[in-house]
């Protein structure tokens, strides 16, 4: 293939990554804006969705399209049902005490990484996507399913931003994001919100491992880039920043796939990174978050 149709492909599976990681990250954003947290768990929240959407394709008899609506249901509300216990015994006891809850979710993260290591194992395994479409392009072939999961991103982050904007649940979260004191006084169950926004966090970041698991496969192990990637996008975007955690998903996504297509993906991370720190000096903010 010439220049143009390598880049188009680079551009397309960069799409994919940023769906994916927008999804992860708008978990990780909403922890961080609304309960001041930093979740180093949260790659492993993702991880358990794409374990737990093994186990219930395993389960569920018929055709993959029923296994993988099955697994898209229950894992990540699974997964949101843990994050919630995890709030109500740790994090609460800590009293979201930003240094402590660091610690207790690097413990968090071990204990679910080897719950995972103990029940499902070392190896990875692959899940069957729900279908096998695939759009004949002039110069190659390209997966229907990767274009389901940018369209299922889209929707899923466009009902986020519904809820979050035009809801009283929404409105109560990001009241709590501005003073929590200030929200107590009005009769507002701060707990209650911590812990549905954690949950909520979590339940996303375990979406997106559902939905990427038939293009790459579940593993114990497979966390660590999701968190990175997150952390990346959360402070270029901005702290709570919906919008801003979009373009930098996107941003950050499509410049991987370049980046991976025409050189290698080790430069990839290391520009995102430089783009972090310069980030970090001249807008510490993000680009889309407020000043304090």
């Amino acid at each position: 293939m010439a220049f143009g149709p390598f880049l188009l492909l680079a551009l397309m599976e960069g799409l994919v990554t940023s769906a994916a990681l927008a999804l992860a990250a708008a978990g990780l954003s909403l922890v961080f804006g609304v309960m001041r947290v930093v979740n180093v768990a949260h790659g492993e929240f993702f991880m358990l969705g794409a374990v737990l959407a093994w186990a219930v394709a395993a389960l569920v008899p018929g055709p993959p399209a029923l296994a993988f609506v099955a697994a898209l249901v229950v894992a990540p509300l699974l997964v949101a049902g843990l994050a919630a216990a995890a709030d109500g015994l740790i994090l609460k006891r800590l009293n979201y005490d930003p240094e402590a809850t660091i610690v207790a979710t690097i413990g968090l993260l071990y204990m679910i990484q080897q719950a995972a290591l103990s029940l499902y194992g070392p190896n990875a395994n692959p899940v069957a996507a729900p279908f096998d479409w695939r759009i004949q392009l002039p110069w190659f072939g390209y997966s229907g399913y990767k274009l389901f999961v940018i369209l299922a991103a889209a929707v899923v982050l466009l009902a986020l931003w519904q809820f979050m904007t035009r809801t009283r649940a929404g409105l109560i979260m990001r009241a709590t994001q501005v003073d929590r004191t200030t929200a107590r006084s009005f009769g507002i169950n701060v707990d209650r919100v911590y812990m549905g926004t954690f949950a909520l966090g979590a339940g996303l970041a375990a979406l997106a491992g559902v939905l990427i698991v038939p293009i790459t496969q579940a593993h114990y192990l497979m966390g660590g880039d999701p968190l990175l990637l997150s952390f990346i996008v959360v402070i270029i975007g901005g702290l709570g920043s919906l919008r801003g955690t979009l373009i930098a998903a996107l941003v950050i996504g499509l410049s991987d796939g370049v980046i991976s297509m025409f050189f290698t993906p080790t430069l990839a991370k290391i520009l995102a990174t430089l783009l972090v720190a310069m980030v970090l000096v001249f807008r510490p903010q993000g680009l889309f978050g407020a000043k304090a």
